[in-house]
């Protein structure tokens, strides 16, 4: 006489139905890509592009590397290292929008002055960050409103770069940078001029401009801040420092 098999218990059958689930939901997450990024539907037929303001948008495009069949199935984070790996961008990423528009976000490096085109370039200025490096940044197309520097010196950009980071206004407000024939670096802001050391830190910077608004409120003339030495910042009605190779 045969025994007839008992039933699993409900929780167990309930454990192997949630079981079964997930490895169907996972089969379909992994497998679903592969199949839909081969229809028509999903091939990528519009690129948005945010951040972007002064790198050439066709520069950004072309560094995508999309082919004809591209789809927006593709491997997003392959697309992202792509336009990493362009000059001029810090950080981007890449996301769909579905049925076919892929939306490329990026962080671009920030310009810190303008230097002299190499001759025969045909351009006149060209942009560098703060440590002196080359962005393929047109200057004329994006109307960069950055000091300008005689070359790509990187302890001279280095300060620009620290003041456009700690005071915005004042950055803006340099016309011109150089080193100093008596140790540090040169900023010319309008008829005045402010001196500082080639190590500043944020705290000199903020001295600096505190200084600044301080006689400006107070309608004292002056021509030079001299802020070289720890601690103080030296007001002087007339121009004592130098630029390097060249006269107050």
């Amino acid at each position: 006489m045969r025994r007839r098999a008992r039933p699993w218990p409900r929780w167990r059958r309930r454990a192997l139905a949630g079981f079964t689930g997930s490895l169907l939901a996972v089969a379909l997450w992994l497998g679903a890509p592969v199949v839909l990024r081969r229809l028509a539907l999903f091939r990528v037929r519009q690129i948005e592009l945010v951040g972007v303001h002064n790198l050439s948008p066709d520069a950004v495009i072309a560094a995508l590397r999309l082919g004809p069949r591209a789809s927006v199935f593709g491997d997003t984070r392959l697309l992202a290292d792509r336009v990493r790996g362009l000059a001029g961008v810090a950080d981007a990423r890449v996301v769909r929008r579905l049925p076919a528009m892929l939306t490329v976000e990026l962080r671009e490096v920030e310009p810190a002055a303008l230097v002299p085109a190499p001759r025969g370039s045909g351009v006149g200025l060209r942009a560098v960050d703060g440590a002196g490096r080359p962005l393929p940044f047109d200057p004329a197309r994006t109307a960069l409103d950055l000091p300008i520097v005689a070359r790509a010196d990187s302890e001279v950009v280095g300060v620009l770069a620290l003041i456009q980071s700690v005071d915005p206004a004042l950055f803006h407000a340099i016309s011109g940078a150089r080193r100093a024939a008596q140790g540090g670096v040169l900023l010319e802001i309008g008829a005045r001029r402010v001196v500082v050391g080639r190590d500043a830190g944020p705290e000199v910077i903020r001295a600096v401009a505190l200084v600044a608004q301080d006689l400006a409120a107070r309608r004292r003339r002056y021509v030079e801040l001299d802020a070289r030495f720890a601690g103080q910042v030296i007001v002087r009605g007339r121009a004592t420092v130098s630029a390097a190779g060249g006269g107050a």
